[in-house]
C-alpha cells in the first residue's frame, strides 16, 4: 500500500489553561493549518500569518517575469512552506487532485537547510498529490545550486525568495524573534555550526559593532556593541532572546536619554527597530548569508539555459543592493541580456493582507541567449 493512502494515528492534542492556547505549542489549529482551512482563513483576513505557516510574497509578479512554460526545468532555491513551489508546479501544469497531481510537464527541483520544515512540507505537498516525477526536494544550500545542475540539469528558471519563513520565525525555540522567549539560536539550519549565543560570547566589541553596521545599518552599533561585551565580561548571561533584547533596549535608551522632546512611544519604537535589526544582523552572521547569496548569484549564470530566467526577492537593503550591483555586473560582461531596472514592489493591497510583504523587493534577468 502508498504510504500516502494510510491514515496518520489520532493524537490528543496538548490541553491549555483558558478558552484560548497562548504559547506556540498550544496553537493545535494554526500548527496544522492543512486542516483548519476555516480558521487559516480567518487569521489571514485579519492581516495575520498562521503560526506554522508561511504565505508566498508576491506571486503574481514572480510568475509574470518568469514567464514559465510546461515542459521547463526549473529551480526553487528556499522550498519554505511550499508557497512559491505549488504555485511553479502550476505554471508547469501541475496541481492537486484528489490525492494525485493533474498532468503537467517538466520538472521542479526545490532546495532547503531546514530539514525539520523541509521534511514536514514535503510531506504534505507529496500527500497533495505532487509525485516524485514534478518535484524532487533537496537537502542543499542554495549557494549549492551547481550541485543540483549536475543532477537535474540547466534549469530555465530560477527563483530565490530569501527571506526567512514564517514558521521559523514564529517558532520560540528557534530564537529568530525578538518578541518571543527562547534560546538565542538564529540558525537556519539547526543541525551545523554555532548559536547566536556563542557567537555572541567570543566576539569582540569591534566585531560586534561591525557586524552590527555591516548587516542592518544599525545607527546604535557601538552603543550595542558596547552593551553585549561589557554584560559579558560582568557576567550577565546572554543566552536567550530576553537577554538579549533587554541589553539591545538599555543601550538604545541610554543613548537617547539625552534627546529632549522624544515622546515615550518614540523610544520604544527607536528600541522596536534597533532589537529587530540586531537580531537580523546577527542572524546574517552566523549563516553566512551573505556569503551564500554571492555564491548564487555568482553560479546562476552557469546553471541557467540559454534564454533562462531567474527572479530574486529580497528583504533588506543588503541583499538588495547585493543583487543589484552583481546583475548589472554580469549584464556589462554580457552574461545576461536583459535585468531589471528597478525593483518590483508588491501591491499595496498584498502588503495589507501579509505585512510580512512590505519590506520585499523583486528583481529579475535572462540569461543572454547563445
Amino acid at each position: 500500500m502508498d504510504d500516502l493512502t494510510l491514515q496518520q494515528p489520532h493524537r490528543r492534542r496538548q490541553h491549555y489553561n483558558g478558552t484560548h492556547p497562548h504559547t506556540y505549542a498550544e496553537k493545535y489549529k494554526e500548527l496544522n493549518p492543512e486542516q483548519y482551512p476555516e480558521t487559516v482563513k480567518k487569521v489571514i483576513a485579519k492581516g495575520s500569518t498562521p503560526a506554522g505557516m508561511h504565505l508566498p510574497i508576491a506571486v503574481e509578479e514572480i510568475l509574470s517575469v518568469l514567464r514559465i512554460k510546461p515542459g521547463e526545468n526549473g529551480l526553487d532555491c528556499t522550498l519554505g512552506y511550499g508557497g512559491h513551489t505549488r504555485k511553479l508546479l502550476g505554471a508547469l501544469g501541475y496541481g492537486p487532485c484528489g490525492g494525485r497531481a493533474a498532468d503537467g510537464s517538466g520538472h521542479l527541483t526545490a532546495l532547503d537547510i531546514d530539514r525539520q520544515n523541509m521534511t514536514r512540507t514535503e510531506s504534505i505537498l507529496r500527500r497533495e498529490g505532487y509525485p516524485e516525477k514534478a518535484l524532487s526536494v533537496r537537502y542543499l544550500n542554495f549557494a549549492e545550486i551547481d550541485r543540483a545542475a549536475a543532477e537535474f540539469g540547466a534549469f530555465d528558471f530560477v527563483l530565490a525568495d530569501l527571506g526567512v519563513s514564517s514558521m521559523q520565525i514564529d517558532d520560540p525555540s528557534r530564537g529568530f524573534s525578538y518578541k518571543k522567549e527562547g534560546p538565542l539560536d538564529l540558525r537556519l539550519d539547526a543541525s551545523r555550526g554555532i548559536t547566536a549565543a556563542e557567537r555572541l560570547g567570543v566576539m569582540t566589541r569591534d566585531e560586534i559593532a561591525g557586524m552590527l553596521q555591516d548587516n542592518a545599518d544599525e545607527p546604535y552599533a557601538e552603543e550595542i556593541a558596547a552593551a553585549i561585551t561589557t554584560a559579558r565580561k560582568r557576567g550577565r548571561k546572554i543566552e536567550t532572546t530576553t537577554d538579549l533584547r533587554k541589553l539591545v533596549a538599555e543601550a538604545v535608551m541610554k543613548a537617547v536619554s539625552h534627546q529632549e522632546g522624544l515622546k515615550k512611544m518614540e523610544r520604544e519604537e527607536l528600541v522596536r527597530s534597533s532589537c529587530a535589526r540586531t537580531f537580523q544582523a546577527i542572524r546574517i552572521d552566523i549563516n553566512q548569508e551573505y556569503e551564500s547569496l554571492y555564491a548564487l548569484l555568482e553560479k546562476l549564470p552557469e546553471v541557467l539555459n540559454a534564454g533562462g530566467r531567474t527572479a530574486i526577492l529580497t528583504f533588506h537593503s543588503g541583499e538588495d543592493r547585493m543583487v543589484k550591483k552583481m546583475f548589472r555586473q554580469q549584464y556589462r560582461d554580457g552574461l545576461y541580456e536583459k535585468i531589471a531596472e528597478d525593483a518590483i514592489r508588491p501591491s499595496a493591497e498584498e502588503c495589507r493582507r501579509n505585512p510580512r510583504a512590505r519590506s520585499a523587493k523583486l528583481r529579475w534577468a535572462v540569461k543572454a541567449s547563445e
